[in-house]
């Protein structure tokens, strides 16, 4: 295989050897999607329709939902139905899509995390510019830029690794597409120029890493100052679901593609691609309804009209 037009599709991980244990894959898979699709679609919901959610903070919230609901369709429907089917394949056209909306959805998270970090940022350090500095024009501005922003990234990164020749055969290590894998499968020289692109991301990345670390330690002063007991409690309160979502989605993806070549197993690399890729998006809705009142009052109606109606 000396180049790219020659292979027509890509082999993905089989989950397991044997059809049972593919068969429990496919309920595990079914049952965290279903439970992911849930969550968010009831965040979306609920801050759609309660106007006493209309604030910045929720409006934010909403489009880390919609991301989350991007990222595990991208990933999970795919190992839902290999693993069904006891069956590897994905074409070309589809990894190169996979990698194109994972990328995206991923890389919009974490500018929209950082716009949230921001966002609990001004509310709490400088109160009193928060109507002003997020206004609702202001918002839609900066969720239009996340968005922009990722599937910019996405179609930089996604075209140059598929012009890459690959002469390493058509398995990628992996139960989805994504560039390292695919990098993997290129001809020795070749990727350099990807490498180069995923240095200056890293930096990028890095940037807004630092940027909601200083807006905690900024906003931890401040709550620190705080004579209330009740009132530091509703600070933290807003922050602590953010800082929890922030600290899973950089710590698996950081795991994911920064350890160490000795301890890489394809099963290990498996747990935690699964961690980074399907976890956040599943456990987030719970992460922010867990700790907050208002999400929790209004789920509680929406539930409650839906079932009055229903009888």
């Amino acid at each position: 295989m000396s180049n790219g037009s020659s292979i027509t599709e890509f082999l993905l991980l089989a989950f397991a050897d044997t059809w049972e244990l593919q068969l429990l894959h496919f309920w595990l898979f079914l049952g965290i999607y279903l439970a992911a699709l849930l969550g968010n679609g009831l965040i979306i919901t609920a801050i759609a329709c309660d106007h006493h959610l209309h604030t910045p903070m929720y409006f934010f919230l909403l489009n880390l939902s919609l991301l989350d609901l991007g990222s595990i369709s991208t990933t999970l429907p795919k190992a839902m139905d290999n693993s069904l089917w006891d069956n590897r394949d994905i074409s070309y056209s589809g990894c190169a899509a996979q990698v194109l909306f994972f990328l995206f959805f991923i890389s919009a998270e974490f500018y929209l995390l950082t716009i949230m970090a921001y966002d609990r940022y001004v509310a709490i350090c400088k109160p009193l510019h928060y109507g002003t500095l997020l206004g609702s024009r202001a918002c839609v501005h900066m969720a239009a830029a996340a968005w922009g922003t990722g599937f910019l990234y996405a179609v930089l990164h996604t075209a140059n690794t598929f012009s890459l020749p690959l002469c390493q055969g058509n398995a990628v290590n992996h139960f989805f597409c994504e560039i390292p894998q695919i990098l993997k499968l290129s001809c020795s020289h070749s990727y350099l120029r990807e490498v180069g692109l995923i240095m200056v991301s890293v930096c990028l990345a890095f940037g807004c890493f630092v940027f909601i670390v200083v807006s905690y330690v900024q906003i931890l002063r401040a709550v620190l100052r705080i004579p209330s007991e009740q009132g530091r409690h509703k600070a933290f309160s807003t922050c602590l679901p953010h800082v929890a979502v922030v600290s899973l989605f950089i710590s698996t993806g950081m795991f994911a593609h920064v350890k160490p070549p000795s301890i890489s197993s394809p099963s290990l690399d498996m747990v935690v691609s699964f961690l980074y890729s399907v976890v956040p998006p599943a456990v987030n809705p719970l992460i922010y309804s867990m700790r907050n009142q208002e999400l929790k009052e209004t789920l509680k109606k929406l539930i409650q009209s839906a079932l009055s109606h229903h009888h």
